[in-house]
C-alpha cells in the first residue's frame, strides 16, 4: 500500500515539473520578463489555520504493545493550548528558499477504554481506564526553490530540502475498578514518548489562476521523501483570491509518516482543512 502510494506521488511530481517544462513558447512570451526575473527580492508571508485529525501509533518504554492514538478534529480544537502556524517565502530571480512552521500544544483529550496495560500487565475486563492524551506537535520543512515556469495562468516552483517531525505523546490515566490479584504501582500515572525525526524531501508547488480579472487562484503543493523515516509525503490543494495586499486561501492538506515498525513512533498522518491570509511585500 505504501509503495503504490509513493509512486503516485512520484509519478504526480514528475508530470507536474514536466508539463512546467514543456509550456509553449507563446505561453512564456506573454511575459517577456515576469516579477521573479527582475532580481529583487520578492516576500510572501502567510499566517494560517491548520485543524487536522491526527492518527497515529505509538510504543510507550516497557509496554508490550503499542497504543492508537487519535485526536478529531473537534477535540483538536477544544484541546488546544498554543498553536502558531505560517510560512515565509523568498525569491529572487528564479531562486528561493521555502519555510514552513506549524506548531501546537493540545492538553485534556479524554477517552475512556477497558482494553489497557501497564508495562507488560494487562488489566481485567473488570476495571476501567481513563485516559489524557497531552500532544505537543512541531513540523519544520525548509527548502531551495527553483521557479520553471511563470506565466499570466501558472506559476510552479521545484523544491529540495527538509522537514522535521517532533512529537511528545503523554498518556495519563487513573484506573478504577476490581484489579484482583494483579499488583500494579498504582492506578494513576503517565506514559510518554519524545521523539524527532527528519527526513530529506523533493516536490512542487505554484498555482494556477483563472477567471476574468485573474484574481482567483488554485494553489497546490506536492512532496515527497525519506531518511529516519522509511517515508513520508505531503499533498495539498484548494481555492484562493488575489487582492492588491496579498490574498486569502481555502486548502485541504494531508500529511502522512510511515517510520519502522517497533519504533516509539510508527505511522503518523494528520489530516485535515486550513485557511489562511498571505501578504506579499
Amino acid at each position: 500500500m505504501k509503495t503504490c502510494t509513493f509512486a503516485r506521488v512520484g509519478m504526480t511530481i514528475l508530470t507536474l515539473a514536466a508539463g512546467a517544462l514543456l509550456l509553449p513558447a507563446p505561453a512564456v512570451a506573454q511575459s517577456a520578463q515576469p516579477a521573479w526575473e527582475t532580481g529583487k527580492w520578492q516576500f510572501t508571508a502567510t499566517l494560517y489555520g491548520w485543524v487536522p485529525t491526527i492518527d497515529g501509533t505509538v510504543n510507550y518504554a516497557g509496554d508490550t504493545r503499542s497504543s492508537d492514538i487519535h485526536v478529531g478534529r473537534s477535540d483538536v480544537l477544544s484541546a488546544l493550548k498554543m498553536t502558531f502556524q505560517g510560512s515565509l517565502d523568498a525569491h529572487n530571480g528564479r531562486w528561493g528558499i521555502f519555510n514552513d512552521l506549524f506548531y501546537a500544544d493540545l492538553g485534556g483529550a479524554k477517552s475512556r477504554t477497558r482494553n489497557f496495560s501497564v508495562g507488560n500487565i494487562g488489566l481485567p475486563d473488570s476495571t476501567e481506564t481513563d485516559l489524557t492524551l497531552d500532544l505537543k506537535v512541531l513540523i519544520w520543512t525548509v527548502a531551495g526553490e527553483y521557479r520553471v515556469g511563470s506565466d499570466p495562468a501558472w506559476t510552479l516552483d521545484l523544491l529540495a530540502g527538509a522537514r522535521m517531525l517532533q512529537m511528545k505523546p503523554t498518556l495519563g490515566y487513573s484506573i478504577t475498578g476490581d484489579l484482583g490479584p494483579i499488583v500494579i504501582p498504582g492506578r494513576e500515572g503517565s506514559k510518554q514518548v519524545d521523539e524527532t525525526i527528519w527526513d530529506g524531501i523533493v516536490g512542487v508547488k505554484g498555482r494556477y489562476t483563472f477567471g476574468d480579472d485573474r484574481r482567483w487562484y488554485a494553489p497546490f503543493y506536492v512532496d515527497v521523501g525519506t531518511g529516519q523515516s522509511q517515508l513520508t509525503w505531503q499533498i495539498a490543494g484548494g481555492i484562493g483570491y488575489s487582492f492588491d495586499w496579498g490574498s486569502a486561501f481555502a486548502m485541504w492538506r494531508y500529511l502522512d509518516y510511515n517510520l519502522q515498525s517497533g519504533d516509539d513512533l510508527e505511522d503518523i498522518s494528520l489530516n485535515g482543512p486550513m485557511v489562511g491570509v498571505a501578504f506579499q511585500f
